[in-house]
C-alpha cells in the first residue's frame, strides 16, 4: 500500500494513493459508510501503532463522480469515516501537487458532503472553500461531572460540533492532558444526556475556545473522534466557530479571524453568506510533505492490522 504523508498546520495526513480496499458504492457518502462498516482493519493497519499514531487522519483517493473534480477523497480516522476535514484536504492538495498532478490554481476535491473549492499558492498556502456552516442551538447548558455547569453552541462546520468558552485552564501546550480529560468528561456528558445535533445526528467534535496569542483572535483545542487532539486550528471546527461568530454579529462578511491552534499554528479565515442563512467559510493554511512510504502487511505478522487493544476505548 503505497501512501504520502504531510502536516497542515502541523496535524498529519496520510494520503493513501495505492492498495486501499475496494468500495463498491456509488457516491462517496455511501463509499464513507461503507468504509466505516466493513474496513476497520484497513482503519487500523494505516494509522494505528506501528504504522501510524493517534494524530493521524487518513485520505483514502476515490475516482472523482463529478468531472470537474482532480479527486474523489473519503476522510478517516481509527474511529470511522469522517465527513469532511479541513486540515486534511489542505494537506491533499499539497500532495496532488507534490505528485504532479496539479499546480498553482484553483481545483476542485469531492468530498463524502460535496465539492469543495480550493486554490493552491505558492509557498505551500492553499486556501479551501468549506461546505455551508451554521450554527444549530446557542447556549445549550448541562452539568458535567467535575467540571460543574457547562455552556455551549451547537455548530454545523462539515463536522458536528459543541464549542465553549467554559474552560477548565489555560489552553496552553502544558495543559493538554488536563483539557483532554475535561472535553471527555463534556462529551461523556453529552452522551449520557442525550443532547444531539440536527435530526438527532451525532455530536462527534469538541473544542475549547480561549483569547488567542498575540495578533491571534482565538486559540483552540479540540478533541476529535478517536479520542485525540488536534494540533492544527481544526478547519471544520474554525468553520463552526465562524459560523458562530457570524450569527452573533461579532463577525462580518469577509472580515478575516486569525484561529490559532494549541501549539500555535494558526489558519487565516473568512467567510461569506450562505444561501441558507449560513455562513461558507475560506480557509487558509500551510502544508508540507513529509514523506511517501509503501506500508507492507506481513501475514505472520501479529500486529500487521495495527495494535488496537479495543475499538470502544477510543471514544474513553
Amino acid at each position: 500500500m503505497r501512501v504520502i504523508d504531510s502536516h497542515t498546520e502541523g496535524e498529519p495526513t496520510r494520503v493513501v494513493i495505492e492498495g486501499g480496499p475496494d468500495l463498491n458504492s456509488h457516491s462517496l457518502s455511501e463509499q464513507a459508510i461503507e468504509l466505516s462498516k466493513n474496513h476497520q482493519d484497513f482503519l487500523n493497519a494505516t494509522l494505528t501503532e506501528p504504522r501510524g499514531f493517534e494524530a493521524m487522519v487518513g485520505a483514502l483517493l476515490r475516482p472523482a463522480i463529478d468531472s470537474k473534480c482532480e479527486t474523489g477523497v473519503v476522510y478517516y480516522t481509527p474511529a470511522g469515516a469522517l465527513n469532511m476535514c479541513g486540515h486534511a484536504t489542505i494537506g491533499l492538495v499539497i500532495t496532488l501537487a507534490h505528485m504532479g498532478r496539479i499546480d498553482i490554481g484553483t481545483h476542485y476535491i469531492e468530498t463524502p458532503i460535496g465539492i469543495v473549492k480550493t486554490e493552491l499558492k505558492k509557498g505551500n498556502e492553499v486556501s479551501i472553500q468549506n461546505i455551508e456552516s451554521y450554527r444549530y442551538k446557542k447556549d445549550v447548558t448541562f452539568k458535567v461531572d467535575g467540571l460543574g455547569v457547562v455552556t455551549g453552541d451547537i455548530a454545523w462546520g462539515g463536522n458536528w460540533f459543541f464549542l465553549t468558552k467554559d474552560i477548565p485552564c489555560a489552553l496552553n501546550y502544558e495543559n493538554i492532558p488536563q483539557l483532554l480529560d475535561a472535553l471527555k468528561s463534556i462529551r461523556r456528558a453529552i452522551t449520557e444526556q442525550h443532547i444531539t445535533a440536527k435530526d438527532g445526528a451525532e455530536i462527534d467534535h469538541f473544542e475549547f475556545n480561549g483569547p488567542g496569542s498575540e495578533n491571534m483572535n482565538g486559540r483552540n483545542f479540540v478533541l476529535c473522534p478517536n479520542g485525540t487532539y488536534d494540533r492544527s486550528p481544526c478547519g471544520t471546527g474554525t468553520s463552526a466557530k465562524v459560523a458562530c461568530l457570524a450569527a452573533d454579529g461579532q463577525l462580518k462578511e469577509n472580515e478575516v479571524w486569525i484561529q490559532e491552534s494549541i501549539i500555535g499554528s494558526c489558519y487565516q479565515t473568512s467567510f461569506q453568506n450562505g444561501f441558507n442563512g449560513g455562513v461558507i467559510p475560506t480557509i487558509t493554511g500551510k502544508a508540507f510533505v513529509t514523506g511517501e512510504t509503501t506500508l507492507i502487511q506481513n501475514a505472520q505478522d501479529p500486529y500487521a492490522n495495527g495494535i488496537v487493544s479495543s475499538l470502544k476505548n477510543l471514544k474513553n
